[in-house]
């Protein structure tokens, strides 16, 4: 009788990819392997050949990189910081009991779905704010589905798929989609000197995309998620709350109302004394809003972590939780008590993460990718469907937009417009391809938040591995496939508008 074969836990699964990157780039350096691809001079709006190689990290260079960038990686790691501040705000709001109460009201007679659906829906807005959406909507998600007294799991994996394949489902603009449209109007102009883009150019098809991926996501979750993942038992003990907890509630949620107001207040231009957290040099105000020197851009984590803290402790004193600075001080450390585990798991992956970076595979990859879709005789449909996949693949080694765009924009946005395709319509597809396989791969920066959190509440005695985690992830991609092909394939069939004055097909130079 076989033995069940036990699996390995994410650090060594972490440790092994890094070994292996190491070992790879040695061998594709033997090899030679480069790949080519164009870019638009700023100067002359000209193309320009790059050529990117894989480093040898197999190599003494190779060695002391890893060696004198191991804890420099560590430290920068964006994750490490932002989970740790935010984690310090939620453990206020669980410890006071904010969380139990808000959630137990919400729950007590709300159905499973509806919760679902407002929570995938949240985590979908959410991609407005970058990456932050993961280190706030995941712990949230697992504790409304504990006190909702369903699998925490649930909660996790919902959050998840929702932040990394609705990543490209953004109503309004985020500071990477102000940049990515910059490279694009960029490619367009290689052919029409004039195009030009506006900010709303994908308003209407990105609602329809976020209502749509809310209600299929639902339905994942609920038929196909929920039903493999262990029950939680249920007492049929009654949470009541009380009149202080009630009081601390609507205290607490005044309080933060108050503090959001003024939040938002320095967040508006040329009002008396307002915009103090803008950055006031940039033209657009997406990029005052969320640009690199935004205040509100840098501070956003601290800004929400003090609006958990004021709700907490406001609800605690209210609600007798709190009575002295010792509580306040055991709040403010609760979430941290035994973060020991997840800080070696946050090691491990940047150093994975930061190898493999290093090694240009995951550019090199993109750009032997634009390569083949620089070829592609297609057009219509087929083109369409083709450049989205072969997005979605190239995805899966290479998931920084930025980098990705970067390489490929200069080949398919004119490929497209060479086939009638608008610029705008160009956008849509990548952002559509840069979403299916971001929460099947590894080397997504918040992947290893995924992890950590469903090990945090891993009750079985089943390990919580990264081959897990992807398992979980599977049918959302396939589904996120669906969707994008379905939505921009009818929408270029009808060849109404995506969203103002834009449409997906293009007559440029007229």
């Amino acid at each position: 009788m076989f033995k069940k074969r036990k699996k390995l836990g994410p650090i060594m699964i972490f440790i092994i990819l890094t070994i292996v990157t190491i070992l790879l780039s040695g061998l594709l350096h033997i090899f030679n392997v480069q790949g080519e691809y164009v870019t638009v001079s700023r100067a002359t709006n000209g193309l320009v050949n790059n050529v990117v190689e894989v480093k040898n990290l197999f190599s003494t260079r190779g060695i002391k990189y890893i060696v004198t960038h191991a804890v420099k990686n560590f430290v920068e790691f964006t994750p490490l910081s932002t989970l740790i501040i935010v984690l310090i705000g939620i453990g206020v709001l669980e410890k006071t009991g904010f969380l139990k109460t808000a959630f137990t009201l919400l729950t007590k007679n709300a159905k499973k779905n509806t919760l679902t659906f407002i929570l995938i829906f949240i985590s979908l807005l959410f991609s407005l704010l970058g990456d932050i959406g993961f280190v706030i909507m995941l712990p949230l998600g697992a504790l409304l589905f504990k006190y909702g007294r369903r699998n925490p799991f649930g909660g996790i994996i919902a959050s998840f798929a929702s932040l990394s394949f609705g990543s490209g489902i953004n109503i309004f603009l985020s500071s990477i989609d102000s940049s990515l449209l910059t490279m694009t109007i960029k490619a367009a102009r290689t052919i029409d000197t004039h195009y030009s883009i506006g900010v709303f150019f994908s308003l209407f098809i990105m609602i329809v995309l976020l209502l749509v991926t809310s209600f299929v996501f639902t339905y994942v979750t609920e038929k196909k998620i929920m039903p493999i993942l262990p029950r939680v038992e249920e007492t049929h003990e009654e949470v009541v709350i009380t009149n202080k907890e009630l009081r601390g509630l609507i205290v607490g949620l005044a309080a933060g109302l108050v503090y959001t107001l003024l939040i938002v207040y320095m967040i508006i231009p040329g009002l008396p004394l307002s915009g103090t957290l803008l950055d006031h040099s940039a033209s657009k105000y997406i990029d005052m809003l969320f640009g690199a020197k935004s205040l509100f851009n840098q501070g956003f984590i601290f800004i929400v972590t003090v609006l958990f803290v004021i709700i907490g402790i406001c609800y605690g004193l209210m609600s007798k939780t709190i009575k002295n600075s010792k509580d306040v001080t055991d709040s403010l450390a609760y979430s941290l008590d035994g973060i020991g585990g997840i800080l070696v798991l946050l090691f491990f992956a940047s150093l994975f993460i930061g190898v493999f970076n290093e090694s240009g595979i995951g550019e090199v990859f993109t750009a032997l990718m634009g390569k083949v879709l620089g070829g592609l005789k297609f057009t219509g449909i087929p083109l369409i469907l083709l450049v989205i996949l072969l997005i979605s693949v190239s995805n899966l080694l290479c998931p920084d937009s930025l980098t990705k765009w970067s390489i490929l924009s200069a080949t398919i946005v004119p490929l497209l417009m060479n086939a009638s395709i608008s610029p705008e319509f160009s956008q849509v597809l990548f952002n559509a391809a840069d979403s299916i396989t971001n929460g099947l791969t590894p080397i997504f920066t918040y992947f290893v938040i995924y992890i950590a959190f469903l090990d945090k509440y891993n009750t079985s005695s089943n390990t919580v591995s990264v081959s897990t985690g992807v398992k979980y992830m599977v049918q959302y991609s396939i589904y996120s496939f669906v969707i994008f092909g379905l939505v921009i394939v009818g929408w270029y069939m009808l060849g109404v508008p995506i969203g103002i004055g834009s449409y997906p097909g293009v007559m440029y130079g007229a």
